[in-house]
């Protein structure tokens, strides 16, 4: 079994964080696992495949499960700033408003305009700069206006509060064998592998990483940390460096980071919504690398994937070969198979 004497997550503050999840005023959901019908899908794993549906989440994301941890312990109007290219940031103004605190996003300006406009929508001042500003523009806020920084996924208490959904998976399927995450930072990573191998080690775990914004994957390798310039469509999974205790935690916790192509992505997406899923890039990775047969040994096992969000514009949707038709499984075959 894997011990986390020196990591910053024990399972007493994993419970501790699932029962402030619970009682949030957040609204957190404990969101459906659904055994996928095989016959629906182009391709047919060969695994027994689950998805846990965080797409239906408040919020549309997985990020209000951290949110409500991290703001749970804090004062009601506060002022806070964070860096997010969307889902964190969306979660964090849902909170702001809830707990009648002031804050500001500071947005990537690649980050899609949608979802600025959504995150204004709840009263939070947004910030747009260039990727490689981000971390400035927070550490001006911090010190001109005396705000209090929140970190969208390197964040022990956000962690933790991510950690409620791996709760949720071991009590839903029983005898699991495999749990598929998709990856960016790595905060949700970090905080499933460590509520979930610290009760049951047996189970494998895998993040999954865009090849255009492998942080973590090149972490692994490299044996710390890393940074890198970035390219994907699924912008959430595009920080421009993989989080050092995030990392920490999955080298202890994780099997293996494993890499998709944008176009894996694209099909992920295209088979969830012919299936009735509304999903966003970031939150089909997982199931893009089960699609494309990236995950070792899991023929006959039972396999959960993480379907982490649905933060995707209809103007977004209008480049995926969405449909039931020839031109999708054309699509497949030349990307997939």
């Amino acid at each position: 079994m894997h011990t986390s004497s020196k990591l910053p997550l024990t399972l007493q503050m994993l419970q501790d964080a699932r029962e402030k999840v619970k009682n949030s005023p957040l609204h957190v959901v404990r969101t459906p696992v659904v055994n996928i019908n095989q016959t629906a899908l182009l391709h047919h794993p060969s695994c027994d495949l689950f998805l846990k549906l965080e797409n239906l989440q408040t919020t549309g994301s997985f990020k209000i499960r951290g949110v409500a941890n991290q703001f749970a312990g804090r004062p009601r109007g506060g002022q806070f700033v964070t860096m997010s290219a969307g889902n964190y940031g969306k979660a964090f103004a849902y909170a702001l408003k809830e707990y009648s605190s002031k804050g500001k996003v500071v947005m990537p300006e690649t980050a899609p305009s949608s979802r600025a406009a959504i995150i204004a929508s709840y009263g939070a001042d947004v910030e747009r700069v260039p990727q490689e500003s981000l971390q400035l523009a927070v550490d001006n806020n911090v010190r001109e206006h005396n705000m209090t920084f929140l970190h969208s996924f390197d964040d022990v208490d956000l962690m933790a509060g991510h950690g409620s959904l791996g709760f949720e998976i071991l009590e839903d399927v029983p005898n699991l064998d495999v749990i598929v995450i998709s990856c960016g930072g790595g905060g949700l990573l970090a905080g499933v592998s460590a509520a979930v191998k610290l009760q049951c080690p047996n189970v494998r775990i895998y993040g999954v990483e865009p090849e255009g914004a492998c942080t973590m994957f090149r972490s692994f390798a490299e044996g710390k940390a890393v940074s890198m310039s970035v390219k994907t469509i699924a912008a959430g999974l595009a920080p421009p460096c993989a989080g050092s205790i995030c990392y920490n935690i999955c080298k202890e916790h994780v099997e293996d980071i494993v890499l998709v192509s944008d176009n894996d992505i694209r099909v992920a997406v295209s088979v969830l919504y012919n299936i009735g899923l509304v999903v966003e890039p970031s939150g089909a990775a997982g199931f893009a690398a089960v699609l494309g047969n990236k995950i070792p040994d899991v023929s006959n096992k039972r396999v959960v994937v993480v379907i982490s969000g649905r933060n995707i514009s209809l103007e977004e949707l209008h480049d995926y070969p969405i449909g039931h038709n020839s031109n999708m499984r054309d699509y497949w075959v030349a990307n997939m198979a």
